[in-house]
């Protein structure tokens, strides 16, 4: 409005200057001069004779905003300024209104529970129903010098055979940057951060009662185009069992928070998202600004479709240096059939596959 009030206090002060208006400009003129200001029928006129227009006033124009206040000596003015832009070129039209986002009511309090309960469920029961299978595990490493985030430079790239059988994970390194890999080569031996957790360790950890997880409503969310409930969740520091390890030698259990996503549509609580961020971390402790997250996806192995690990990132700081981690579990197959399996290294997953999109 600061605009609308620097032109008419122009207008008043000026009265013999003339100014050239877009009919959007005389609108909003007019209307501050009534509604705003509450100025005088003749006064809002005598202004208006000082107007030249510099697009065309239609006839519609002038009856809305008679109906909208315009007085009758406005009105009149308004009528000249219409025939003399007749010849000018039609006002561009406005631009649409910004859609407005509405986010539908939460579940109630029962709902909530229930939804919290059948994921409580579904997570202890997770690995007991997991096949047995092997998959390619990408691993791509990043790291910022300066600490700000604006200098990111990729560290190296990680092609790696995982196999999953009754339970237990080997991760085999096949691939460095894209060349074969040194008998025995393991994460470890090639130093940097390494996660873990990726098949069920991290939601159990969450849902266990031993956590005493607080949950709360945050939002929906459409996710891999999915309708998706997102809880918040905290587990105090006395309960925790998420450790993060500096140099191998200092360990720290904190506390710490994050969102689970549960997928709406099948009902029974699957959890397809998950993000941690440890907080109250000792200022000593030379791993700082730690950010998890693990996604999940529906993947068909054999005849069946399970929700499985399909992409891993963690950050995290120390004095003037930031990492980053982009883990992708791709071309699941049977165990025992990883002769089918092409170990390259696949183009990194599209952003759409991981990020959520808000839920009418």
């Amino acid at each position: 409005m600061k605009w609308i009030l620097y032109l008419v206090t122009t207008v008043g002060f000026a009265a013999s200057a003339e100014m050239s208006l877009t009919v959007d400009q005389l609108v909003k003129f007019i209307h501050s001069a009534v509604h705003d200001l509450k100025q005088p029928d003749r006064q809002v006129a005598d202004y208006l004779k000082h107007v030249k227009m510099r697009e065309k006033l239609d006839d519609q124009t002038i009856e809305d905003l008679q109906s909208q206040g315009a007085g009758p000596k406005t009105v009149a003015v308004l009528k000249e300024l219409g025939t003399a832009s007749q010849n000018l070129a039609k006002a561009a039209p406005p631009p649409p209104p910004k859609a407005t986002y509405v986010q539908k009511p939460p579940p109630d309090a029962i709902e909530q529970g229930k939804i919290i309960q059948q994921a409580r469920e579904y997570v202890r029961n997770y690995t007991k129903n997991l096949p047995n299978f092997i998959c390619v595990q990408v691993t791509r490493r990043d790291a910022d010098p300066t600490g700000t985030g604006n200098a990111w430079r990729h560290l190296d790239t990680i092609t790696t055979k995982l196999s999953y059988n009754e339970g237990h994970e080997d991760y085999q390194v096949v691939l460095v940057n894209n060349a074969t890999a040194a008998p025995g080569t393991t994460m470890d031996k090639l130093g940097g951060t390494v996660s873990m957790g990726e098949f069920g360790s991290m939601m159990d950890q969450i849902f266990d009662p031993e956590s005493h997880a607080q949950f709360e409503w945050d939002h929906w969310a459409t996710l891999r185009g999915r309708p998706t409930y997102v809880f918040s969740y905290d587990i105090e520091q006395q309960y925790s069992k998420f450790h993060v390890t500096a140099e191998k030698t200092q360990d720290i259990v904190p506390a710490y928070r994050g969102l689970v996503y549960i997928d709406k549509d099948t009902d029974i609580g699957m959890v397809t998202k998950i993000t941690q961020i440890p907080y109250n971390m000792p200022e000593t402790f030379p791993i700082q600004n730690v950010e998890l997250s693990l996604d999940y996806d529906f993947i068909k192995i054999g005849d069946q479709e399970f929700l499985l690990p399909l992409k891993s990132s963690n950050s995290s700081s120390r004095a003037r240096y930031r990492s980053r981690n982009e883990i992708e579990f791709r071309l699941y197959r049977k165990f025992g059939t990883e002769s089918t399996i092409k170990f390259e290294t696949p183009d990194p997953l599209p952003d759409d596959k991981t990020k959520e999109k808000k839920q009418p």
